[in-house]
């Protein structure tokens, strides 16, 4: 059993930070990629950034040069840092992550509950 349990969300100004985290328990061999989505009320979930297992980034045009993804392997942590915040930003934001449980087994595609960012003054 794999979880993913997102964390970080929250209100802020437009213009501040905040910085999202996902972390995976469970039976874990290896972790492939891990990205960040979100879905903003009425529109459809888009992919926001995501790092692979050898640490390539690769962001949707609105968020590059504002938000950062990283990663920490030993805690099968996902990281979002997002700065200039702006309303249009405002969503709830998933996590996910391709796990392979077992070394035999293909990559899974596993993905947390999401958390709320607003952003508004």
């Amino acid at each position: 059993q794999v979880h993913l349990v997102e964390s970080g969300g929250g209100l802020v100004q437009p213009g501040g930070s905040l910085r999202l985290s996902c972390a995976a328990s469970g039976t874990i061999f290896s972790t492939n990629y891990m990205g960040w989505h979100r879905q903003a009320p009425g529109k459809q979930r888009e992919w926001v950034a995501g790092i692979s297992s050898g640490d390539f980034t690769n962001y949707v045009d609105s968020v590059k040069g504002r938000f950062t993804i990283s990663k920490d392997n030993a805690k099968n942590t996902v990281y979002l840092q997002m700065n200039s915040l702006k309303p249009e930003d405002a969503a709830v934001y998933y996590c996910s992550a391709a796990i392979r449980i077992r070394p035999d087994d293909p990559y899974d595609d596993y993905w947390g509950q999401g958390t709320q960012v607003t952003v508004s003054s």
